[in-house]
């Protein structure tokens, strides 16, 4: 059974030369396909990340562009109560969370107060289950277990 829990906003890929926003990325077991990241630490394949944690900064005075969380993919719906193993479908691709991010120190060259801000809100880790390619504005479906099985 699935539940539709939010839509895709934005997406990103790391590369030599920065950050890519992206209209498309498609994934495998090892991750997103052309992210400098791939094939590196399959439980850390993609981070998920909520415009909640940007809007949070900005509560607190601080602007931060889209990406600067180094998330993969940015949605309308916040992940992080989500527990390792939950799993969320968006088109064909199926993502298992798989951890809660670490708190990164590069953030304090946005702002000195960013790190401490963030440090439960920046985003969640998730391996891919299922290969597929994803798009801006698709649905994220939040997949659940039927009672009785």
């Amino acid at each position: 059974m699935s539940i539709v829990v939010g839509k895709v906003l934005e997406m990103f890929i790391s590369t030599s030369n920065g950050r890519l926003n992206k209209k498309k990325l498609s994934l495998d077991v090892k991750g997103v396909l052309e992210d400098k990241y791939y094939n590196k630490d399959v439980q850390r394949s993609v981070l998920l990340a909520t415009t909640e944690s940007y809007e949070l900064a900005l509560s607190h005075g601080i602007k931060a562009e889209y990406s600067a969380l180094g998330e993969n993919i940015l949605m309308d719906y916040n992940p992080y109560h989500l527990e390792e193993g939950q799993q969320l479908q968006i088109g064909d691709l199926i993502l298992e969370i798989s951890q809660h991010c670490t708190l990164c120190q590069s953030f304090a060259k946005i702002d000195a107060k960013l790190p401490e801000i963030l440090k439960n809100d920046r985003g969640v880790f998730a391996k891919v289950v299922r290969e597929g390619s994803i798009h801006q504005g698709d649905n994220i479906y939040l997949l659940t277990e039927e009672k009785g099985q």
